[in-house]
């Protein structure tokens, strides 16, 4: 027996009632789990009580027949047993598999509906252990424990009954051999919980110092610091293998101790039991029966505590999880939708059931429609992530329809802040944004960001082929239309030459891509949308000049007609804007066309000579 080394839940009853509602939800496939698990308990039970009344009735008499019957009895007792043994562990695999789908299910749900701060202050591995390592340990539970609970419960209980309806005086030094054991399971149990819980702490640190050294080899190798990473490394280890080996130490000694505690039991006993029998104040009977049932409570001890430490180990995982369950999800309280229209000779417009590449918004209480045009303001926004620290101070600012804007400034101006409040992945906190004369917390976020496409400068490629991450930006794209998108791009050259084409398998993020062919990507994606906004967030960063002035024309065409947002380290890439501001510290100080902005010769001026550089 080895306790479960995880950390017990901190609100065992919230955590436990919300499984129960999980496992609710299949009552009667753990009712029949239940029942049959009694059944097979129950003949266990039945079973070891026959030694009585065969030894008693049949043996010490000499009735052969009767001892047959009575062995068949027994037999088919057991075989009833073993035939719910098989039926329960079969229907637990079902309805753990329907506990687990649900759970996974729900998690994910909630996890598309978490706003990006919740990933911003939670690392990936974390997020990603509840999915794996937590629902991992919820059904393995539910898989060995639940059943293996109840059935241990029922013959820890039934054993004592049996014990004392056979014989109560030496049922109490059963009693005592049991409280001994239990008292030890808890010393021992504290111990080892203690020390598996600091084992877990530094197994973490030494993963994730692991993880790190194996990204950073190359910066290690350069400053020849290999010596001192190992160090590092022996120190970490070392205090794993200390906390590792005191809780095994402590957890190992558990069956040990309980076997020799019921070795102890079962000899003192057998030995009154047999004076008792001598002096005639038991049977022959009663005395094998009790000495079997000594004998056997000792495994049901032991797997009711091992099984009870697993179930509270899973009740943790399951914290974890209900905890990522309750986050907040994203507000959207919009009432504004994107459809598809039709617009007559003077331009009225009628909404459709068909895509007709024209849309409009639509206030879902009023069904009034609106042309989506690509009109973005910002009117005195502010903004900061944290409370206590601004990030854009009262900015404001137009894109007219088919405008191009360019943000320049320093890391940490603000620039990227204003693409994530465009997109509504943060909500301000003064001001207001409109988009069409709207204010963009009343147009549902769905819509919002249908009706952008947004390139990131950090590109995330799918498991998948060329054309189904191109398509990641239109579902229902043609091959036709994921083609000429990626043409639009400049990738369709480089995609031909790829062993499958357009075919080709990306996996690992596109590793085996370089940066500017998975930025072309992005791009390609961007285009196949067909937004009427568009967002550049440093998207021709990881793209060599060169290869940035081969595929100028096609950003210009994508471009064309769109309103257009472009973050940009490259000045020369913001020179045909339509208007430039320069951020610094959430605030614009200028703004013009690139000209304007030179003849200023303020901050623009200093960057686009050099005199300055942008970081």
């Amino acid at each position: 027996m080895a306790t479960a080394n995880r950390k017990r839940p901190k609100n065992l009853r919230r955590t436990f009632g919300k499984l129960l509602s999980y496992m609710g939800m299949h009552k009667f496939l753990l009712a029949a789990v239940a029942l049959l698990v009694t059944v097979s308990a129950g003949a266990n039970l039945l079973g070891t009580y026959m030694v009585k009344p065969i030894i008693n009735q049949y043996i010490v008499p000499g009735d052969l027949k009767g001892l047959i019957f009575g062995v068949a009895v027994t037999a088919a007792i057991y075989l009833t047993g073993a035939a719910a043994a098989f039926g329960y562990s079969q229907t637990m695999v079902k309805a753990a598999q329907k506990i687990i789908y649900d759970i996974r299910r729900d998690l994910f749900h909630t996890m598309e509906k978490l706003p990006l701060g919740y990933f911003d202050s939670h690392p990936d591995g974390d997020t990603m252990s509840r999915f794996t390592n937590d629902v991992d340990t919820i059904s393995d539970a539910l898989n060995n424990s639940f059943a293996m609970i109840i059935q241990s419960f029922i013959q820890v209980v039934g054993t004592l009954t049996i014990l004392f309806i056979l014989n109560w005086q030496l049922s109490f030094l059963v009693v005592l051999g049991y409280a001994s054991m239990f008292l030890y399971i808890r010393y021992s149990g504290k111990k080892s919980t203690y020390y598996f819980n600091h084992q877990q702490q530094y197994l973490g640190e030494l993963n994730g110092y692991i993880e790190e050294m194996i990204r950073g080899q190359k910066v290690v190798k350069v400053f020849n610091h290999e010596a001192d990473s190992l160090r590092a490394f022996h120190e970490k280890n070392a205090l794993l293998r200390e906390a590792g080996t005191k809780a095994t130490a402590y957890s190992s000694t558990m069956i040990p101790m309980v076997v020799s505690i019921s070795y102890i039991n079962y000899a003192v006993v057998a030995v009154l039991g047999g004076l008792m029998a001598i002096w005639g104040r038991i049977d022959i009977g009663t005395l094998a029966s009790y000495l079997i049932f000594v004998r056997q409570s000792t495994l049901p001890v032991n797997q009711f505590t091992q099984q009870s430490n697993f179930m509270l180990a899973a009740l943790a995982g399951a914290e974890r999880i209900f905890d990522m369950m309750d986050e907040t999800p994203e507000e959207d309280a919009g009432h504004v939708v994107l459809a598809n229209v039709t617009a007559d000779s003077q331009g009225n417009l009628e909404k459709s059931a068909q895509r007709t590449g024209k849309w409009a918004w639509e206030d879902t209480r009023t069904h009034a429609l609106t042309p989506l045009r690509g009109d973005v303001r910002f009117h005195d926004v502010s903004f900061g992530y944290r409370e206590d620290k601004k990030i854009l101070d009262k900015v404001s600012l137009y894109a007219k329809p088919g405008q191009k804007i360019a943000f320049v400034g320093s890391t940490g101006a603000g620039k990227t802040t204003i693409i994530n409040l465009i997109s509504r992945f943060y909500d301000i906190s003064g001001g207001a944004i409109t988009y069409d004369g709207i204010d963009i917390r009343d147009i549902k976020k769905e819509a919002l960001r249908s009706s952008m496409a947004v390139v990131l400068q950090d590109t995330h490629l799918f498991t998948g082929t060329i054309a189904d991450n191109i398509r990641f930006g239109k579902l229902d794209a043609t091959d036709q239309e994921v083609e000429n998108a990626a043409r639009l791009a400049g990738a369709d050259s480089f995609i031909r030459r790829l062993p499958d084409g357009y075919d080709t398998m990306i996996t690992g993020d596109g590793q085996r891509l370089s940066q500017g062919q998975r930025q072309l990507l992005a791009i390609a994606r961007a285009a196949v949308a067909d937004p009427p906004v568009l967002i550049l967030d440093e998207a021709t960063s990881s793209i060599d000049t060169r290869t940035e002035s081969l595929i100028e024309k096609g950003m210009d065409r994508l471009m064309e007609g769109r309103t257009v947002f472009v973050i940009a380290h490259r000045l020369s890439t913001v020179r045909n804007a339509n208007a430039i501001m320069v951020l610094d510290h959430g605030r614009i100080i200028e703004r013009g066309d690139h000209q304007e902005l030179l003849d200023q010769k303020g901050m623009y001026y200093q960057l686009y000579h050099g005199m300055f550089e942008l970081s």
